[in-house]
């Protein structure tokens, strides 16, 4: 069980406005845990029950995304039911993995896990964009199985960390034959939203969240998440990408230097 903190009202605002920006990016661009986990730690709050309440927050900033990106979420249900089954599975085993690993392992870890994150936005688009294919949504079964697998290990990853699995997911969308850009932004979202939620739901059943934190987080993440849906064609995307590039590096960076 974790010990109460005390949550301060600069900290409240300081976490508020961290979120709303996290929401923003993972609704256009993705990125938002290079937001919301470091300013949590910046707070005070332990690593792990960072990570968990980072997570619970963001979380319902992508479903609200999700929501707003509800009319361009058109998927056949044999691609959509077997990524969703993915989603939640590797998501439930992420999760799982977090709660049982020690808090100076995740420390030493957590560098390297931004590391990944920041390069897999730096170069996902690239990833995304090597095969445009005319299928559309015809997917192959093939295409499905192996998308599904690659969700699986995806799902994983996110469930015990989540930096940058929205632009691996788009990479994936991608290779397996979907072109419209908005109904992969919808699908991933959705998919992300599945990934999180069991993990939510393991990290309340585990008490590792710090719920004065996470509750002002969840208001911001809602507000970031839903209006960065709606808004997101209004926002130039190369300054968007940059800004999160720039804030990965540095808290990857940052993070190598406090670890070893």
């Amino acid at each position: 069980m974790i010990q109460p903190l005390s949550l301060s009202l600069a900290q409240a605002i300081f976490l508020f406005s961290a979120a709303i920006l996290s929401g923003v990016l993972n609704a256009v661009a993705g990125g938002g845990s290079f937001i919301g986990f470091p300013a949590l730690l910046f707070t005070g709050v332990p690593p792990i029950p960072a990570n968990a309440s980072n997570t619970v927050a963001l979380w319902t900033g992508v479903t609200a995304s999700t929501g707003a990106y509800r009319n361009r979420l058109h998927m056949r249900k044999r691609m959509l039911v077997p990524l969703l089954v993915a989603s939640v599975m590797g998501g439930t085993m992420g999760a799982f993995l977090l709660l049982k690993t020690p808090a100076h392992t995740f420390m030493r870890l957590l560098p390297w896990l931004m590391l990944v994150a920041t390069l897999l936005f730096l170069f996902g688009r690239k990833l995304a964009g090597k095969r445009r294919p005319s299928a559309g949504h015809e997917a192959t079964t093939l295409a499905i199985l192996a998308a599904s697998i690659f969700q699986l290990l995806v799902g994983i990853y996110g469930g015990y960390f989540g930096g940058g699995m929205g632009i691996v997911i788009l990479a994936m969308l991608a290779a397996a034959g979907m072109t419209d850009m908005h109904a992969m932004n919808a699908l991933k979202s959705a998919l992300s939203t599945a990934v999180n939620g069991v993990a939510v739901i393991a990290f309340i059943a585990a008490r590792a969240v710090y719920w004065p934190q996470a509750a002002v987080m969840i208001g911001g993440a809602l507000l970031g998440g839903y209006f960065g849906a709606r808004y997101a064609m209004r926002l130039p995307p190369t300054a968007v990408r940059g800004a999160v590039i720039l804030i990965g590096t540095g808290m990857t960076v940052y993070f190598f230097v406090k670890a070893y």
